[in-house]
C-alpha cells in the first residue's frame, strides 16, 4: 500500500514536470521572457550604477538576486497564467491525485526554469561587470537562494492566478515574504565575492537551506488548502 502510493506520488509529479518541460521546449515562451527581462534589468542596473570597481563589487550580489526575484515573478505569474487561461490548472486539481504531488511538480519544473535563467545572468555579469561570479559557492548559494524563491513563488502564484490583479498581487504578496532569504542570498554572496572568512558565509548559507526547508513545510502543508479557495 505504502509503495502504491509512493509510486503515485512520484509518477504524477514526473508527469507534471515532463507537461511542463515539455511545453516549454515547445514555445519557449517562458525561459525566452525571464531570460530578456533579466538581460535588460541587468543592463539597466549597469548603466544607472556607474561606480568604481570597489562599488560595483559591494553592489553586484544585491543586482544579481534582485533581478532573479523579479525575473521569477515574471515567470512564475505567466506559468501559472498559462495553466489556467487553458484550463489545465482547474483538470489537475479534479484529476485523482495528491495536492502535494501537483506542487511538487509545478515546483520542479519552475525551479528548472528559474535556475537556468540564473545560470545565464552569472556568466552575463561577470562580463558586463567585470567581477568573477562563478564560484563554487555562489553556484550552491545561486541553488539554495533560487529553490527558495521558487518554492514560495510557487505557492503564492497558486493563490493569486485566481484574482483578477493577478499581475499586480503576486509582487506585493511575494517580495515581503522573500525579504529574509534576499537577505541571506545577497550577505553570502557579498562575503564570498570579498574574500570574507568561511565562518562568515557559511552562516549565511546555513540560513538559506533552513529558510528552504521552513518554506517548502510550510508550502506543502498550506497549497491544498489555497487551491481550494
Amino acid at each position: 500500500m505504502l509503495l502504491s502510493m509512493k509510486t503515485t506520488f512520484l509518477g504524477a509529479t514526473r508527469a507534471i514536470f515532463y507537461k511542463d518541460l515539455q511545453a516549454e521546449l515547445r514555445g519557449r515562451d517562458l525561459i525566452g521572457a525571464m531570460s530578456l527581462f533579466a538581460l535588460l534589468a541587468v543592463l539597466v542596473f549597469s548603466f544607472a550604477l556607474e561606480l568604481d570597481r570597489i562599488a560595483r563589487a559591494e553592489s553586484i550580489s544585491g543586482v544579481l538576486w534582485v533581478t532573479i526575484i523579479f525575473a521569477s515573478i515574471l515567470g512564475l505569474n505567466r506559468s501559472m497564467a498559462q495553466e489556467r487561461d487553458q484550463g489545465n490548472f482547474d483538470a489537475l486539481l479534479i484529476a485523482p491525485i495528491d495536492r502535494a504531488a501537483l506542487f511538487a511538480g509545478k515546483l520542479a519544473g519552475n525551479f528548472v526554469f528559474v535556475t537556468v535563467v540564473a545560470l545565464v545572468i552569472v556568466p552575463l555579469m561577470t562580463i558586463i561587470y567585470n567581477i568573477t561570479l562563478i564560484n563554487g559557492w555562489v553556484l550552491v548559494t545561486l541553488v539554495l537562494g533560487t529553490f527558495g524563491v521558487t518554492v514560495i513563488g510557487t505557492l503564492l502564484s497558486a493563490m493569486t492566478v485566481q484574482t483578477r490583479g493577478r499581475e499586480a498581487l503576486l509582487p506585493i504578496v511575494m517580495l515581503p515574504i522573500t525579504l529574509p532569504l534576499l537577505l541571506a542570498a545577497v550577505r553570502a554572496t557579498t562575503s564570498i565575492l570579498q574574500g570574507a572568512e568561511p565562518d562568515t558565509w557559511l552562516f549565511w548559507i546555513g540560513l538559506l537551506a533552513a529558510l528552504d526547508v521552513i518554506f517548502l513545510t510550510m508550502s506543502v502543508l498550506l497549497f491544498g488548502y489555497v487551491v481550494e479557495e
